[in-house]
């Protein structure tokens, strides 16, 4: 096995936390302006995400402790279109879960080969941000 770069992993960790950071506040932000006849699911969704992105910054941060880095106190920016049409706020989901997918792409890439645990802590990431876009793929369908 190749030795693990710790410093680029953390950092990479750090990201991710800020990332999954934002994904709390994007989503509780866009339940709150989810309108008409859909809201009651739609609200359900965007809260579920919410409270999941809060779980995967702080998974990520236990690692990046165990890892001895220091997680920062910022949030990834994040972009206020001033669209709130569902159809706005799943394509910004969408683009939401794709780059958080790019993110947890980057860690496998970091970790393979270095550290079991870590490489698999990756893919299981992946599945789960893959499975978040198929889905806003799908809801977004209607609206094609």
């Amino acid at each position: 096995m190749k030795e693990i770069n710790s410093k680029e992993v953390c950092d990479i960790f750090k990201e991710i936390i800020e990332y999954e950071l934002a994904g709390v506040v994007r989503y509780t932000h866009s339940s709150l302006m989810v309108t008409g006849p859909y809201r009651i699911p739609i609200v359900t969704f965007l809260k579920e995400q919410a409270a999941e992105s809060m779980i995967h910054a702080q998974q990520a941060g236990e690692l990046l402790v165990g890892l001895d880095g220091h997680p920062s106190l910022k949030v990834a920016k994040i972009k206020e279109t001033h669209r709130h049409s569902i159809k706005d706020i799943l394509e910004e989901s969408l683009e939401h879960e794709l780059h958080a997918l790019s993110l947890y792409k980057k860690l496998l890439m970091k970790v393979a080969d270095a550290s079991v645990y870590l490489e698999e802590y990756a893919r299981s990431m992946i599945g789960e941000e893959e499975q978040h876009s198929l889905e806003l793929k799908a809801m977004l369908k209607d609206f094609s």
